[in-house]
Order: structure tokens, then sequence, then C-alpha cells
């Protein structure tokens, strides 16, 4: 269940309560009149089942009131009440497999943006990858996987295609690119260093790493694991579901893959660097097709279930 707390202008506050109250799955309703200072107007409180939310804030949003006052959306961990039992048997379909888009849309541009910290991650994500390649060993790799956030990216462009907004989807690509050009470019420079300071294997030997060698060799296999985890990966995150966890598992795809090409550069093995490369390329297009396809689905399921707006 979500709390929405509403700045309402006054003129608009009759119809507001009224169609509130009228909306299926809608419980808790309490206005506190001329609560608000800024902007000025009536504050307006309400419970709201998951499967109800999209419907309430789209007739908010064609009223205006996100312009003259305000739209907050807060998630309700425990609601103990006979009126919140009552609303969710009265909103159609089901609250833990409902998309709420603005709560989405606002992750996605919060786990999107491209700040020093981001890019730190992934620098330090692709290091310990090159250091678990070079060692070959698989605890090293699933450290780097654990650091990643390269999901976030991946995930804003997935919600930007569905709801075609251009300017987020341009905004989400271009931190994906740069943080994975930052990661191979930090696991080149870890490479180099540990070459000079005789820490690193003299050789990039294939044969001698029979527990990472899969990373630089795309495959099938690797191509439906991707498409796995992009399904996976986004129904985590729209249904707020383990999303941290569910991060690790998209890093098998990606982080590995660019710790790869900042390694294989160093030793000069180019037949390495086009394979991890490939794999990336793969495995990132595999996300972000079945992270579309499997929004397009819920976003259908989800207005089948709900019927069209009041």
């Amino acid at each position: 269940m979500q709390q929405l707390r509403l700045i309402i202008p006054c003129d608009l506050l009759p119809d507001v309560l009224v169609r509130l109250g009228d909306t299926p799955g809608v419980a808790h309703l309490v206005h506190l009149p001329e609560a608000t200072t800024v902007p000025a107007g009536e504050l307006v409180l309400c419970d709201v089942v998951r499967e109800s939310v999209n419907e309430v804030v789209e007739w908010l949003q064609e009223l205006g009131v996100h312009h003259r006052g305000a739209i907050v959306v807060d998630a309700l961990e425990t609601v103990i009440s006979d009126a919140a039992e009552t609303a969710e048997e009265s909103a159609p379909g089901y609250g833990a497999d409902a998309l709420v888009w603005e709560e989405l849309e606002f992750r996605a541009r919060e786990e999107a943006m491209l700040t020093p910290s981001f890019l730190v991650f992934m620098a330090v994500a692709a290091m310990i990858a090159a250091a678990g390649i070079l060692l070959d060993s698989p605890i090293l790799i699933v450290g780097a996987m654990v650091v990643g956030p390269e999901y976030g990216p991946v995930a804003a462009i997935c919600i930007n295609v569905v709801r075609r907004r251009r300017k987020a989807f341009a905004a989400a690509a271009a931190t994906l690119a740069v943080g994975l050009a930052v990661g191979a470019l930090a696991s080149y420079v870890a490479t180099v260093a540990f070459r000079l300071t005789r820490i690193a294997p003299d050789g990039y030997e294939i044969g001698s790493r029979q527990l990472t060698a899969f990373i630089s060799k795309p495959d099938g296999i690797a191509a439906v694991v991707a498409v796995l985890a992009g399904i996976i990966g986004m129904l985590s995150l729209s249904q707020a579901r383990s999303a941290s966890l569910i991060g690790v598992l998209v890093s098998v795809t990606t982080i590995p893959a660019v710790g790869n090409i900042g390694a294989a550069t160093a030793y000069g093995e180019w037949s390495e660097v086009g394979g991890a490369a490939m794999q990336l390329a793969l495995n990132v297009v595999g996300l972000v097709l079945a992270g579309v396809v499997t929004l397009v689905v819920q976003a259908r399921m989800t207005a089948a279930a709900t019927g069209p707006p009041a």
C-alpha cells in the first residue's frame, strides 16, 4: 500500500475529495485545511493500494495538481486496518504485481545519475574483476559483481524506452557508456600496475584460466543468462523485491567482461579484448531487450487487471 500526500489548490479540493472517496482502493482519507504554506493549498492524505495508485496519480496530473500543488508517493510497509483490507479487496488486480510508474521512474532517475560515486563503484568493481581474472578466482569475480552498480542505468534505459522519455533515455545511456568506459580504463590501469610491481602473471594464457575463461567466450548460454537476468532484474525493480541481490545476478553478464577488456588490453591480447567486448555487447543488448519486454507485459497485465481509469 502507498500513501499519497497531496497539496491541493482550494478550487480543486471538492472534486479531488469526491473522486478519491469514489475510487476503489483508496482508504484512510484525511483532509487538513489550510495546513500548507508553500505552495498554498489544502493538505490531503490518503492510503491507496498499489494497483490503484497509477489511476489516482494520472487523474491528479490531468487536473494539474502537480503544477499548482504537489503529489508525494510514499511506500507503507505495514498497515493494520479493516478499511485497508476492504480497499485491497475492492481494487481489481494484485498489489504485488502492480506497476507504479511514477515510483519506478523516480527510482530509475536516481540510480541512473552520472555521479562521482557511481564512477568509483564502476572502477573498483572492474579492478576487482580484473584481479579475479588474472588469478582465475571466481570468488573475486563474485566480489566484483556485488560492487557493480551498472544495473541502475540499464533499468533506466528499459523504463525510458517503454515510457518514451527521449531525454531521460539519452541520459541513462550516457551514464552506462561512461561507466563502462571508466571501468575498462580502471581495470587496464590496475593490470598495468600489477605487472609493473610484478604481482601479476607474466603471461595471459587462456588455458590457465579454466574457471574464468567463459568471460571472453560469448555463446548461446551467455545470451540466455543475459535475458533471464534482464527479466528477473526488471521484475525485482518494479516490485521492490531484493533489488540489491538481483543487481548481483545482473552483474554476472557485465562487470566481469568490463574487467576482462582492461586486463587483456594491458597484455596486448586483442582476441581476448574482442571476445570480452562481444560478450559485454551481447549481454547489455539481452538485458535491455528482456527488460523492455518484461515491462511491456507487466504494464498490459496491470491495465487488464485494473481496467480503464474512472
